[in-house]
């Protein structure tokens, strides 16, 4: 048996930073699913025992222990796929190395196929896409926001009825049109691989100085955020959507030891969408992942202004003057 999923990598709003227990999130977040940036994955289940992964047709071995990982960490609540080897062949639709995290992209489509399979072994799942989103995030996770289009919370919060610790969450509250369409231009400005990796990241929030301060002001910017998101106000939005970004690199550089993962042309670029925003009235705005790269956010109404400005204004500024444009999507789709 072999299922196929498509699946989206996502934007964090308000950021995910700091995790307890097997994947638990210490304060919640939310995210815009995009579209372009998507990994393909297909899993098969085979009688050999083993695990065997290949990315772009060729096989990868660094990949297996992951996957390992993953097959360990699931099977107390999916003990059936113990008794098969697996074959998981994937391919992301983005450049490698283009300093997109493919984890939550890679993951959720691995847990699409998981669960796929499992209600085709006759296995009852009650809501096998939130099923999805648990197993997601055991593998990675913001991987469990990525299994939901749009707007997804991860973490419970209460200005968001049902969120929750184990799984993503489709945004239950009014959006404006203008939010369902959004862009995001993603400049490259470092395409190598990170000083400190994410997880390394995460476990510096245990000690940080700042932590308790943090994990409050997220349940209070996502609080914040609920009448920013119906009301279309995008001068709120962009206010807090930059906050974000720039307190989850401050919380970088004031952890122990302290790092920055921004380079020089990270913040050339963001002077520049500054600068341009405040000149011309485009509500163009930026979010930062944990790395150097820079999500340029704007409507849809603005796309061709913004794409000039892009090309004659941040591109400089880019690894190779790359670029990868981007959208708000509608979630992962079955590839069968």
């Amino acid at each position: 048996m072999k299922s196929s999923f498509r699946a989206p990598s996502n934007i964090a709003l308000v950021k995910y930073w700091g995790k307890y227990g097997v994947q638990l999130p210490s304060n919640p977040s939310i995210s815009f699913t995009l579209d372009a940036c998507a990994t393909e994955t297909s899993l098969e289940l085979q009688d050999s025992p083993g695990i065997s992964v290949a990315l772009d047709g060729v096989d990868t071995p660094s990949f297996v222990p992951k996957v390992a990982q993953f097959v360990e960490r699931i099977a107390e609540r999916h003990p059936w796929i113990t008794r098969y080897g697996l074959r998981v062949e994937t391919h992301n639709t983005f450049p490698h190395s283009s300093g997109i995290a493919s984890s939550a992209s890679g993951m959720s489509a691995l847990a699409l196929c998981v669960v796929d399979l499992a209600v085709r072994l006759g296995h009852e799942l009650p809501d096998p896409r939130q099923e999805a989103s648990v197993l997601a995030r055991l593998g990675s996770g913001s991987a469990c926001r990525s299994v939901y289009g749009g707007l997804v919370v991860w973490g419970e919060t209460p200005s968001v009825a049902g969120s929750s610790q184990e799984f993503g969450l489709r945004y239950p509250g009014e959006v404006h049109e203008v939010f369902r369409t959004y862009r995001d231009t993603v400049a490259l400005v470092d395409v190598g691989q990170k000083a400190v990796s994410s997880t390394a990241g995460h476990q510096l929030m245990e000690a940080h100085p700042f932590r308790t301060q943090r994990f409050a002001q997220a349940h209070d910017h996502l609080a914040a955020l609920k009448p920013i998101l119906a009301a279309g106000d995008l001068d709120a939005f962009i206010e807090l959507v930059e906050l974000e970004a720039l307190t989850l690199h401050g919380l970088m550089m004031s952890s122990r030891p302290s790092y920055i993962l921004m380079r020089p042309h990270t913040l050339q670029i963001i002077e520049a969408i500054r600068t341009f925003r405040r000149e011309s009235g485009v509500p163009i705005s930026f979010t930062l992942d944990a790395g150097a790269n820079v999500h340029i956010l704007y409507p849809d109404s603005h796309e061709q202004t913004a794409l000039a400005f892009v090309k004659e204004q941040v591109k400089p500024w880019c690894k190779d003057g790359r670029t990868i444009a981007d959208r708000v999507g509608q979630g992962p789709v079955s590839l069968q």
